[in-house]
């Protein structure tokens, strides 16, 4: 009997141990996750297998440094999707389609403002459509954009912040090491965030998500009042990419750790 006793109580105190562990496995709720939009009824009556990603934004221009960014992260991207059962063609099938529309229709963004020319993107875009849909079994379009948003860090411990779903320290640049205990934590400094927008062949939007992914400015170490400057090297951390991507296509392909559940 004593025997039986001894098993119940390790029996219960493993079972408790395994539901610590399930516990602190899972990942930590972030309220800032994005609420993202999907058309469910139309995806599953046109399935979304054969896609494109656009060399252009869909909203307004990136900002230049980022623009250099652009093409690394979209062959991520790429990467992400074929591992998750999609066919992606090659993005110069979009881009001389493009190319072609704005010889004919202009160029739909004015070089002075970066403002969108919504008339001439939709005309040059259903040109696009046509030609693809008629050369390819294309199912849809997808647009990345990356966006500079502006955020703070906390002045916690940990100072992090948070945003579109991650929450990420910041980084120091320059030949010291420490943080005046002056510096005015409620400064702004420039994040990054991927936005996706999925359009089907009737220029349908179908999904709209959105994930951080990393901040591109540091505190500058040789500054004695205290300020960000941009960082040399920036959205060079693959994980933080990775998961701005696993973000911004939640819930499209499902992400095993997505932290909006509270």
């Amino acid at each position: 009997m004593r025997r039986l006793h001894t098993f119940c109580r390790y029996g219960v105190f493993f079972v408790y141990a395994a539901l610590l562990s399930a516990c602190s496995m899972a990942p930590a709720y972030n309220p800032t996750v994005f609420p993202a939009s999907i058309d469910q009824e139309r995806l599953e009556a046109q399935p979304m297998k054969i896609v494109v990603i656009a060399h252009v934004n869909l909203g307004s221009q990136s900002r230049n440094y980022l623009k250099k960014e652009a093409p690394r992260i979209d062959a991520k991207i790429v990467e992400y999707l074929k591992e998750n059962g999609f066919t992606v063609l090659p993005q110069r099938e979009f881009e001389q389609r493009w190319n072609t529309a704005v010889r004919a229709f202009g160029n739909p963004v004015d070089p002075t403002s970066g403002k969108i020319n919504g008339k001439t993107f939709a005309q040059i875009m259903h040109s696009v459509r046509d030609e693809l849909v008629e050369s390819s079994s294309i199912d849809g379009f997808i647009f990345t954009d990356l966006v500079e948003v502006q955020e703070s860090f906390s002045g916690g411990m940990k100072h992090l912040a948070r945003w579109d779903g991650v929450s990420r320290t910041p980084t120091m640049q320059g030949p010291g090491d420490g943080v005046s205990a002056s510096f005015d934590w409620s400064m702004m400094a420039a994040m990054v965030s991927l936005k996706v927008t999925i359009y089907d062949t009737e220029l349908k939007p179908v999904f709209h998500g959105r994930g951080g992914i990393d901040a591109t400015d540091a505190i500058d170490s040789r500054s004695t009042k205290g300020r960000y400057i941009r960082r040399r090297n920036i959205l060079e951390n693959e994980s933080n990419i990775m998961e701005g991507i696993q973000l911004a296509f939640y819930p499209l392909i499902d992400m095993e750790d997505w932290p909006g559940n509270p």
